[in-house]
């Protein structure tokens, strides 16, 4: 039942991590706080199609 998401920076919208989730666990969008290469911080990244 678990589904590969992309993760996506909120602040520049790079697409920089993937990961999987339970869809029955968790229905809303996934959101962590991770390391964006780009902005070069660390920033909130949330589920994008």
């Amino acid at each position: 039942m678990r589904e590969i998401i992309t993760l996506g920076c909120t602040q520049c919208k790079q697409r920089n991590y993937t990961t999987t989730k339970n869809k029955r666990q968790t229905p809303q969008k996934l959101e962590l706080k991770k390391y964006c290469r780009f902005c070069q911080t660390h920033t909130m990244h949330k589920e994008t199609k």
